[in-house]
Order: structure tokens, then C-alpha cells, then sequence
């Protein structure tokens, strides 16, 4: 049963098991000890992601700065958790100005291309990866990006038990061959009920509405899943690194998590 789920999802299911049970202890031990130590775990988590896309890139000749990318994820992520949106969009903002500035110095060839590329990392995943201070902000804040992480982490095992079980139909088989839409269904009859329970227990919301975020949560974390799978393609790569056994890179384990923030951020804001 190992040998043939480790085949046809290509991971080591041991150790991807090990890793994400370190990084569960790591990010909930953070958040019910002291906020800021969150934050720090997530401009970690998210600038060895910035690394690897950086490093990607420059394997196809885009030149994407580093520095100015990770200097802008920390000032995106502090202005978000102390200024709320506001300062999330402005610090966004003026990220994207240095990177256009920065580029502007260093001759027109390729600018259009590399501009690009900086401005697309800016988004992808520093912005989105502001929305998790943005969760965590109010009072109950650890418990709502307990929420998050549980719901995304219930739809990749959800989905592996259900894809190895009873996988047949290929979801997209250009851009991932692996994925199924019974892995899909398993995905989001996991996310529904764990959203339920959560929502209810933690937030004392309706177990409607933790159903209804589970429900968009699937979505987002599955097509999140394929826009980083199609990345890898368009740049000739397997995994985005090595860093993480059984998962490959950083950007390989935050893929589906940095596409659920938002949804969750919005959905959590009208609910509760």
C-alpha cells in the first residue's frame, strides 16, 4: 500500500508525514505563545518561497530582485498585522514602485520580462501571504488561522486518501497528471467537515457557515495546487526545491495555503 501510494503521488509519504507534523507543532506553538513569533515563522516560510521562485526564474534568464522581494514581504506582512489592509495595499504598493525603479537601472533589454516576473512575486506569494496577519489581527486571531491551516491541511489528505483509494478520472492531466476528481471529492468532503467543526468550536459560528467556507477553501487550495504545478511546467522544473523530503521546496507546501488566505480572510470577516 506505501509502494504503490508513494508511485502514483510520487512523494514519501513518511517523511512527508514527518515534515508536516513538525510544521503543524512549529506554526501552532508560535501562535498560542506570542503573536509576532507567527509572523516571523510566515516571513520565514514565505521568503525561503520568494528564494526558490527567485532562483527559478533566474534559470530561464529573468532577473528578479532578492533583496528588494524580501524587504518587501516584510514590510507587506508587518504594515498588514499593525495597519490592517491599508497598510497591506500601501506596502504592496511600494514594493512594486522599488522593483520598477530598481529594474529601470539596469538597461531596456528584458525589462518588460523581468519587471514582470519581480511585480508577479510581489503578488505571488508575498501579497497574499500578508492576509495571514491580516487573519490573525483580531482578538481570536489564533484560533482563525487555526482554522486556515486545519481546512487547507484536511484537503491534501483528504484528497491523497481519496485519490489512492478510488482515483480513476484524471482533474487535468497536462498540468497534473496525479490529480483525480474522486482525490477532489475526498478534498472537499474533508474540508466541509472540518470546516464545520472548527468554525462552530473555536468561533461559535453557525456550522453552515464553516461549511461554507470549507466548501470555497477546496476550491481555492486545489486550483492554487495547479498554478503552481503550472509554473513548474512553463519552467522546466520538477519541484521548486529539496528543502522539505516528501514535499520538495518551500513553494511546493505553501502553494495551496497562500490561494486559501484570502477566501478565509474575507469569509471569517463577514461570518464572525
Amino acid at each position: 500500500m506505501n509502494a504503490t501510494g508513494n508511485q502514483r503521488t510520487g512523494r514519501n509519504l513518511p517523511a512527508a508525514i514527518g515534515v508536516g507534523v513538525a510544521l503543524a507543532a512549529l506554526v501552532i506553538g508560535s501562535l498560542y505563545t506570542f503573536k509576532a513569533i507567527f509572523l516571523i515563522v510566515v516571513a520565514a516560510a514565505v521568503g525561503l518561497g520568494v528564494h526558490e521562485l527567485v532562483k527559478a526564474f533566474a534559470s530561464r534568464d529573468i532577473r528578479v530582485p532578492l533583496p528588494v522581494q524580501l524587504v518587501g514581504l516584510v514590510a507587506m506582512l508587518a504594515g498588514a498585522y499593525y495597519g490592517g489592509p491599508v497598510s497591506l495595499v500601501g506596502s504592496f504598493a511600494l514594493t512594486v514602485m522599488v522593483l520598477l525603479g530598481w529594474r529601470t537601472f539596469q538597461g531596456a533589454d528584458g525589462f518588460v520580462r523581468d519587471a514582470t516576473a519581480s511585480v508577479f512575486v510581489a503578488v505571488y506569494p508575498s501579497l497574499l501571504a500578508g492576509f495571514a496577519a491580516l487573519l490573525l489581527q483580531p482578538d481570536d486571531g489564533a484560533h482563525r488561522v487555526v482554522i486556515f491551516v486545519a481546512i487547507t491541511v484536511a484537503s491534501d489528505i483528504g484528497g491523497y486518501v481519496a485519490g489512492i483509494l478510488f482515483g480513476r478520472h484524471k482533474m487535468s492531466p497536462i498540468i497534473s497528471p496525479k490529480k483525480t476528481w474522486e482525490g477532489f471529492a475526498g478534498s472537499a468532503l474533508a474540508c466541509v467537515a472540518v470546516g464545520a467543526w472548527l468554525v462552530c468550536w473555536l468561533l461559535g459560528g453557525a456550522l453552515w457557515q464553516g461549511a461554507v467556507l470549507g466548501a470555497v477553501m477546496v476550491v481555492c487550495a486545489t486550483v492554487g495546487d495547479l498554478i503552481e504545478s503550472i509554473i513548474k511546467r512553463d519552467l522546466g522544473i520538477k519541484d521548486m526545491g529539496t528543502l522539505l523530503p516528501g514535499h520538495g521546496g518551500m513553494m511546493d507546501r505553501l502553494d495551496s495555503l497562500l490561494f486559501t488566505l484570502v477566501p478565509c480572510w474575507l469569509l471569517l470577516s463577514l461570518f464572525i
